[in-house]
């Protein structure tokens, strides 16, 4: 296995991170315990939920399958969504971080987290009381590291000034949206994770399974997809025609070169050196084995030149897309 390190931490990690979003749901206990062993013997370390995916059972079932061996394994989960009506049931408030946390190592039966994202930033709140809270839970043994997901570059490199100022480790990793039909991340995300110390760790590297080449442009999708089963995210984000029509592009583009285009669209993601690992979130079996192929892919010059030539760097498929769970922030009108 070729680990790496977590940008610039000591921590070393597995090129692809075990993702369980889909644990819970989708994918059933025994289903999500075969996955997870089978990466275990396969060498991989890294895995990744979060506090809300599937109202816990995610965090649940990750933490059952993996407590006869915890230690051989790099945990990584969020906090920040809302999670209930109350008031403060989410955000990066001390309150609900602290409360958040010993709930996640509740539900993952274990004494410590190894990565704990802000899942997405409170853009009223101010971060040095989530981040004092950070300190607090590291210096007690619940936390070893933490990381942002979904922050803009400016808010990596604020997150970085206000851990400096308050004399505490800043954060070794940076979690976004990126694949080859939606590139935003490379104007200002990835270079400032680079510069800041921050390994990315990208999700969706498949585009939400568009760029898997299982969608026909005018066909009815396949009833196991997300689409088919009415996954609200895909339908905001990747299922735009544009992106289907390019799906279609990389799958020919894969086979010309004898690989599939699950392992050519993930090994486009790792080749970019701010990458550290990717995200890859299985809901069968054999949509892990799938994945594996990426590791082996050698792209060169021409492939990187055919990317391009679907989607410009820095951009995504579609002009003008906006992901509405992210709205641009620079237009507050005056009262």
């Amino acid at each position: 296995m070729d680990y790496r390190y977590l940008g610039g931490s000591a921590l070393r990690i597995s090129p692809l991170c075990l993702g369980a979003m889909m644990f819970g749901d989708a994918t059933d206990e025994p289903t999500a315990k075969r996955i997870i062993d089978k990466a275990r013997e396969q060498g991989f370390n890294f895995i990744d939920t979060a506090d809300g995916y599937n109202d816990g059972r995610s965090e649940e079932y990750v933490g059952r399958s993996i407590k006869h061996d915890r230690d051989h394994w790099v945990v990584a989960t969020k906090f920040g969504h809302r999670m209930g009506p109350g008031a403060n049931q989410g955000g990066q408030s001390r309150k609900w971080i602290v409360q958040d946390v010993e709930a996640s190592l509740k539900k993952l039966g274990a004494d410590y987290i190894d990565l704990l994202y802000f899942h997405k930033a409170d853009i009223n709140a101010p971060f040095e009381e989530g981040l004092r809270a950070i300190d607090d839970l590291i210096e007690q043994g619940k936390l070893r590291y933490y990381g942002v997901s979904n922050f803009k570059g400016w808010r990596i490199a604020d997150v970085c000034r206000a851990a400096d100022a308050l004399n505490m480790d800043r954060p070794v990793a940076s979690q976004p949206l990126y694949n080859m039909v939606d590139r935003l991340s490379e104007v200002e995300q990835l270079p400032a994770a680079g510069h800041y110390g921050l390994g990315v760790v990208p999700y969706s590297p498949l585009a939400r399974g568009v760029l898997s080449g299982k969608y026909t442009p005018g066909a009815e999708p396949p009833a196991d997809s997300r689409l088919a089963r009415g996954d609200v995210r895909i339908k905001q984000t990747e299922w735009r025609p544009e992106s289907v029509d390019i799906a279609q592009a990389v799958n020919k583009h894969a086979a010309a070169k004898g690989v599939s285009t699950v392992a050519f669209a993930i090994a486009w993601v790792l080749r970019n050196r701010f990458v550290s690992a990717a995200i890859v979130g299985p809901r069968t079996e054999a949509q892990w084995d799938a994945y594996l192929e990426a590791l082996t892919v050698q792209l060169g010059p021409e492939d990187e030149a055919f990317a391009d030539s679907l989607v410009t760097p820095g951009y995504a498929s579609t002009y003008g897309y906006v992901d509405p769970a992210y709205p641009i922030e620079g237009r507050q009108l005056r009262g």
